[in-house]
This record gives structure tokens, C-alpha cells and sequence, in this order.
């Protein structure tokens, strides 16, 4: 069965059938050849419940050292496929993989989006492009505790 979504067809998986995401690191290696881009841009992965990809959407690309992102983009499209959980992805195009505020801002709003859905955000992966055949790295905002801090913080706020 699939939905109209915009200007693209979501097939909706019921097996698992995507690739199996179980790290940061995977993640990373799954998009390595993406972020070499000399633009910014940002990318979901949408996981049944199984963590297998059901969809790799490029939600917004930006300029050279930053991109606009609206987190109802991000949940419409996590509706529209029956998506259990995300995966957030974006890269920096000058190879630092270090979050800015704004990484943090945007991620800690897609937590508080998605839990209000009863969606989870599993981590928000932010990959360095790599240079002169240095390895690409990368930051995981779950390896951190971040994520976990987020889901903390809106729970407390659903509470109040």
C-alpha cells in the first residue's frame, strides 16, 4: 500500500526489509558518500519497528554551513510512512562533526515533536566530511546522552 506524500510515494514496510540500523557508526558509514557535499543538508531515516530503514529522505539542503529545518516536515513525513522511530542525519561540510547550538536546538524540538506522537528519535547522527583521504568522523548525540537528556526534559514538561 502506499501514500501520496508531496512529491514522493511512501511505501509502507510491515518486514523488516531496509537496512538494519543498530549504531552511530553505521549510520555514518550507511551515509559517508553523501557527506562529502559542499552543502549542508539533512536527512531522516525513518525506522519501523524492527530499526530497518523504511524510508532515507533528504528533508532540506542548505548553504554551505547551515540548513533551515522545520520539525512538522519531519513528522508529516514520519505519519505519512508509519514510521516507529528516527534517525536524524545531517553533515558539516568543514569536516568538525561538533554539534552547534543550533544542532542541539533543532534536535532537542524534533525529541519534544516526535514524543508527542508517540514517535522516538533514537539519535541524531552529524558527519564530518572527510579531506584528502582522511577518514570521516562523527558525532551522535545518543552516544553523548543527549537524546536520552531531551526525552528526559520533555517528559518532565508532559508532566507538568
Amino acid at each position: 500500500m502506499s501514500v501520496q506524500a508531496s512529491s514522493y510515494i511512501v511505501l509502507k514496510v510491515q518486514e523488516t526489509t531496509g537496512p538494519l540500523v543498530c549504531s552511530a557508526s553505521a549510520v555514518a558509514d550507511y551515509l559517508k558518500d553523501d557527506a562529502q557535499s559542499s552543502r549542508e543538508w539533512f536527512r531522516v531515516l525513518y525506522l519501523n519497528a524492527k530499526n530497518a530503514v523504511i524510508l532515507n529522505k533528504l528533508e532540506f539542503i542548505g548553504t554551505v554551513d547551515s540548513s533551515a529545518v522545520y520539525p512538522r516536515e519531519v513528522i508529516v513525513s514520519a505519519l505519512a510512512c508509519g514510521a516507529s522511530s528516527l534517525i536524524l542525519v545531517h553533515n558539516h561540510p568543514s569536516g568538525d562533526p561538533e554539534p552547534s547550538y543550533s544542532d542541539k536546538d533543532i534536535t532537542k524540538s524534533i525529541v519534544f515533536a516526535a514524543s508527542t506522537m508517540q514517535m522516538k528519535v533514537l539519535d541524531h547522527v552529524i558527519i564530518g566530511a572527510s579531506f584528502m583521504g582522511s577518514p570521516s568522523r562523527h558525532f551522535s548525540f545518543a552516544d553523548q546522552g543527549l537524546i536520552d537528556d531531551y526525552a528526559q526534559h520533555y517528559i518532565q514538561v508532559a508532566k507538568v
